[in-house]
């Protein structure tokens, strides 16, 4: 057999590239991984601008609502420390695990300490829940439960996983546009609708169909930077029709596009460090602590796990065994996001579906991030800028990108029921009940059971078993509470 350089060796055959000689690109494998700076730098922006929208949602959702002692977190504070946190983490995450994965205050989570931790406590008191439930995932990250159980779950479940989150993310897009609506005070009807009425009306909704248009062209184009450039293009033509149509502030939802009154704005530091790690131990029973952290554990532990597999997959950045890349560092860094968000009382910090926005546009390695973190800590200081991105002008991005991850279904063996059963429930739970973790323990109870029932038990790993174990509780936490008298 010859080889280069010795007789008969072919003369066309291709000499082995020499490394970058940009450091930058070394260190990130810019190159390595079949990426650009151009692209990198795309990603980072569309990450941004998918993501964008939590320097608003966070502060909505945790500022609204009262402790146990009546006490509200004020909203430019909230804004201050959504956007630290975000930006701090993101560029770690970058550096530190060199995934385009970008991390913020985790929707759901955040709902889980405004709704479940705060009425039974002070905001230090569930700030520092969240601190205390960061510290137990960055404990299971070193001991490398965390890494173990994820290299457990058989491949075509990862695949699941990444197809409902296609059609979960593409669901919020729709639903954050007023695309799809729920219809009110009518139960015996179906939940969702076309429109406000059955309908399509009114400029945003015109705007976000126009966007969805855009992008989509561009991407069957092959257009480079199709999401971004649709993001931008559409955020200026719905500017343009809130100054010259009579459209009500209230029909964009939370963001008004409009041209800024101020554009910088200082920041306020107010929340960071007012947290308490054990002051909810002495203001509720240990069973309901136990069961709150639990909650927490599980939501962030699951969503996290959902989230690298599926940003990983759609980069193709999973090995032949299909295992994440850096897996270990980038498990602690998500975990160290917990910690960061609730010691600056933003509430959990955690992975990102949305960074598939900038994977859609390039992204490979973690360089995206620090186009991301960047951009997040200048929306400390211009946040009034940042915040003009209405939802639908972003949403039509994750439409693009539901897409994007709903083509990894190509994978999954549907002759196999034992696999197709479970990663078929994996993928419709998750849109139907807005919820990764759902459709994630929907899928790991299935597997299990299927597999036992057709006599093959020993090939679950132990783990599943485990995990499997955890979410019957997770789904049977309403009866559980009962019989212990939990209220």
């Amino acid at each position: 057999m010859s080889h280069t350089g010795e007789p008969g060796a072919k003369a066309d055959a291709t000499p082995p590239q020499p490394p970058p000689v940009n450091p930058v690109d070394r260190f990130f494998r810019i190159t390595d991984r079949g990426s650009t700076f151009g692209r990198e730098i795309r990603g980072g922006f569309a990450t941004f601008f998918t993501m964008a929208y939590i320097l608003v949602l966070n502060p909505i959702i945790l500022g609204t609502t009262e402790d146990k002692f009546g006490n509200r977190l004020e909203g430019a504070e909230l804004v201050t420390a959504t956007a630290l946190v975000a930006a701090v983490m993101t560029v770690i995450m970058g550096v530190g695990g060199n995934l385009p994965l970008a991390l913020a205050a985790g929707l759901g989570l955040n709902a889980v300490v405004a709704f479940q931790l705060a009425p039974q406590m002070s905001w230090p008191d569930a700030m520092g829940l969240v601190f205390v439930e960061g510290v137990l995932i960055c404990v299971l990250v070193v001991t490398g439960l965390r890494e173990a159980v994820m290299h457990a779950i058989p491949p075509a479940l990862k695949y699941a996983i990444s197809v409902g989150i296609g059609l979960f993310i593409a669901f919020i897009g729709f639903i954050d546009a007023g695309f799809a609506t729920r219809i009110p005070g009518d139960t015996g009807s179906v939940p969702v609708q076309l429109g406000a009425a059955g309908r399509l009306a009114g400029w945003p909704i015109l705007v976000f169909c126009l966007g969805v248009l855009l992008t989509v062209a561009l991407l069957a184009r092959k257009v480079r930077g199709a999401i971004l450039i649709s993001i931008v293009a559409t955020t200026v033509v719905a500017v343009v029709i809130n100054e010259i149509a009579d459209v009500a502030p209230a029909a964009w939802g939370l963001t008004v596009p409009g041209i800024p009154d101020e554009i910088v704005d200082t920041p306020d530091f107010g929340l960071i460090g007012a947290f308490s790690p054990f002051g909810a131990f002495s203001e509720v029973g240990a069973v309901t602590l136990v069961l709150l952290i639990f909650t927490l554990l599980l939501s962030d532990f699951f969503d996290t796990m959902g989230t690298v597999v599926g940003i990983s997959s759609e980069a193709g950045l999973l090995d032949e065994d299909g295992k994440v890349p850096n897996l270990g560092r980038v498990l602690l860094i998500d975990g160290a996001a917990a910690v960061a968000g609730g010691a600056a009382s933003a509430s959990s910090n955690t992975s990102y579906i949305e960074s598939a926005a900038g994977v859609g546009e390039g992204a490979r390695t973690g360089f995206a991030n620090l186009v991301t973190g960047g951009l997040f800590a200048l929306a400390l200081f211009f946040a009034p800028l940042a915040l003009i991105v209405p939802a639908q002008a972003a949403a039509p991005a994750l439409v693009a990108v539901g897409f994007l991850l709903m083509a990894q279904v190509r994978h999954i063996d549907w002759e196999r029921w034992d696999l197709a059963i479970p990663a078929f429930l994996t993928i419709v739970v998750m849109p139907f009940t807005y919820s990764i973790t759902n459709g994630i323990g929907a899928g790991f109870l299935a597997y299990v059971v299927i597999k036992t029932v057709l006599g093959k038990a020993r090939e679950v790993h132990w783990l599943l078993w485990g995990a499997a174990a955890l979410f019957l509780v997770y789904f049977a936490i309403d009866p559980i509470e009962q019989l212990l008298g939990v209220k």
